[in-house]
């Protein structure tokens, strides 16, 4: 286990979602999603937002540039009663389309279809959950709102459904 980063663990992951309907999926090379299907994810680092951090993530394992869309969801749980593990997920739209694999962390990245995740035994928990949730509901960002000066942020986004935003 993994315990450099703490007792708590915040990541992020982006559902980039081409103009045909197919999803940027990977291959991990290490931990239980090893040969699995499943979103670019990683952790957040510091002086970044979560948001920021599933673009920079989708960038470094796939080279595919992308922009936030939507929050999607976070998904969050506890490794052996001791580590907050959470993972926030954005649906992203890809600004390029050519695949550059990071292989020190992927086997393999790809653009593939619902159909093929579907019928793929190799897809993860995660994905297949996704999937069977489609549509997919989301949260648009909110880029107007201050939240006061006191409180020193240099950066701010909300996500939140409302008619008025």
């Amino acid at each position: 286990m993994n315990h450099k980063r703490g007792n708590v663990w915040i990541a992020a992951a982006g559902l980039v979602i081409n103009e045909a309907g197919e999803w940027l999926v990977v291959k991990k090379n290490y931990s239980g999603l090893k040969g699995k299907w499943s979103l670019p994810a990683g952790f957040v680092k510091p002086g970044e937002m979560l948001d920021e951090a599933a673009v920079r993530e989708v960038k470094e394992e796939t080279g595919i540039e992308a922009e936030p869309v939507a929050f999607l969801g976070l998904r969050t749980g506890v490794i052996d009663g001791n580590i907050s593990d959470n993972m926030a997920i954005f649906l992203l739209r890809p600004r390029s389309q050519a695949i550059t694999v990071q292989e020190d962390e992927l086997h393999a990245a790809a653009f593939l279809s619902k159909a093929a995740l579907r019928d793929d035994p190799a897809t993860s928990g995660l994905l297949r959950h996704l999937l069977a949730l489609e549509p997919l509901a989301s949260l648009p960002p909110y880029d107007g709102f201050n939240p006061g000066d006191p409180f020193g942020y240099t950066k701010y986004r909300l996500y939140f459904k409302s008619s008025k935003l």
